[in-house]
């Protein structure tokens, strides 16, 4: 059976991401010409547009369309700024960011996953998104970034990464202790701290930035 993914792509904004609140049109459109099976594993490449966390291997997962759909438009990322992404995954959301963005600067903590997304996005010569393997926990930088995108949760959401923005900066993500946690945009500059909350969800953590282990006496 030879699956229409133009078709599947179609369906998926209508029937997942639009209901689900997302009504920007850029994100609407990125979202529906990013060939999002060019960044499934072949095993998963048939549930490429289902509404599913998808396995993308070492333990990772690519998050559902409707929330990376919530993600982008939350950010609200200008065609002049640079964006920060915290966990490159599969490189799909990268993907969406670069062609929303000037550019896009991702840290992926394990290398086998960074080679493999940059492969992808080389592939569709997706040239305004680079790649660094690195320790977003540990990572130092002297640049600021005109938004933040964490893909991954967190039980308590870091300083730095809030250190990270221009002043009027934003950053998105989802912190708390699972199995609720919420979405949360944060903004720089003399906003700083101010949370929106945007909405409750359940996704895996961040390397790092899992819950500290309780120890019962």
């Amino acid at each position: 059976m030879t699956i229409d993914y133009s078709q599947a792509r179609e369906n998926m904004v209508e029937q997942q991401v639009r209901p689900w609140e997302v009504l920007d049109p850029r994100v609407l459109s990125v979202i529906g010409s990013t060939p999002r099976e060019h960044f499934v594993d072949a095993a998963y490449r048939e549930l490429a547009y289902a509404d599913l966390s998808l396995p993308i291997g070492h333990g990772q997962y690519m998050m559902k369309p409707v929330i990376e759909g919530r993600t982008l438009q939350a950010l609200n990322i200008q065609l002049n700024e640079r964006v920060l992404e915290i966990g490159t995954g599969s490189g799909y959301l990268t993907a969406c960011l670069a062609q929303l963005g000037q550019s896009v600067h991702s840290l992926e903590i394990d290398p086998a996953l960074a080679e493999t997304a940059r492969s992808r996005l080389a592939a569709l010569r997706l040239h305004a998104a680079t790649i660094e393997v690195a320790d977003a926990m540990h990572w130092q930088t002297e640049d600021r970034y005109d938004a933040v995108c964490v893909t991954g949760a967190v039980a308590e959401i870091p300083a730095r990464f809030l250190e990270w923005l221009t002043p009027n900066g934003r950053l998105f993500v989802i912190h708390g202790q699972s199995p609720v946690m919420e979405a949360t945009l944060l903004r720089g500059g003399v906003n700083a701290g101010r949370a929106e909350s945007l909405f409750e969800t359940d996704i895996p953590y961040l390397v790092g930035g899992e819950p500290a282990p309780r120890f019962v006496l």
